[in-house]
């Protein structure tokens, strides 16, 4: 695999191998982490060869979105390229979930500049990260409030802890994001969302592709 669209197609092959149907069964999030590779005002792929400045770096975006069942992308720009974020956001934003982590960092003085000047229109959630609840909370609150969609998120280091999980419906979050389905500190978070949908009953509903909505 030499390129992210080696990797897509990859995955792509894998889901409909499983029995499954790409764009209606199943959907892709991308994590771009791009602060990763974002030097000197571009960024630098070098596993395919590319540097890219942020215009570039938008339709690069486009063309895997466009070509691929692609419904999120988190930190598709680097945490301090406004500039490229309000641009893909532009270019994006009415058809893909565009998700910010490192750009946001759960803090509500980041997330009001996002708000403010377009950029991005979903939260990633970290309660450890801003550092208490009551900060998280208004954090998904403002988010909410401003038509962004709120993704509840583990964070490197974790314990067999279910916090995020009881949090992620709490606050009517509607995405989490935790991990694939092994070792026993993810498990105990989808274990704790299967007791809470027991509780709930008719009341808990999937909801689908209507989360974006």
């Amino acid at each position: 695999i030499s390129s992210a669209r080696d990797a897509l197609d990859f995955i792509m092959k894998s889901v409909e191998k499983a029995g499954y149907k790409p764009g209606d069964d199943i959907m892709l999030a991308l994590d771009c982490a791009s602060t990763e590779y974002f030097r000197d005002g571009a960024y630098v792929m070098e596993g395919e060869g590319k540097s890219l400045n942020p215009d570039e770096n938008v339709a690069y975006l486009n063309a895997l979105a466009s070509d691929y069942p692609v419904f999120s992308i988190e930190d598709g720009c680097s945490e301090d390229d406004w500039e490229g974020w309000k641009a893909l956001t532009a270019e994006l934003g009415d058809k893909v979930q565009l998700v910010g982590d490192d750009l946001f960092v759960t803090n509500p003085e980041r997330l009001a500049r996002g708000i403010e000047e377009r950029a991005g229109n979903s939260l990633l959630v970290k309660v450890n990260q801003i550092g208490t609840l009551s900060q998280t909370l208004g954090a998904v609150d403002m988010a909410h409030r401003a038509g962004f969609t709120t993704v509840m998120s583990h964070r490197s280091g974790e314990t067999e802890d279910a916090t995020i999980a009881d949090l992620a419906v709490a606050t009517n979050c509607g995405q989490i994001k935790t991990g694939s389905l092994s070792r026993s500190d993810r498990l105990a978070k989808y274990n704790q969302l299967i007791r809470i949908e027991e509780i709930l009953d008719e009341a808990a509903v999937y909801a689908g592709r209507s989360i974006l909505n």
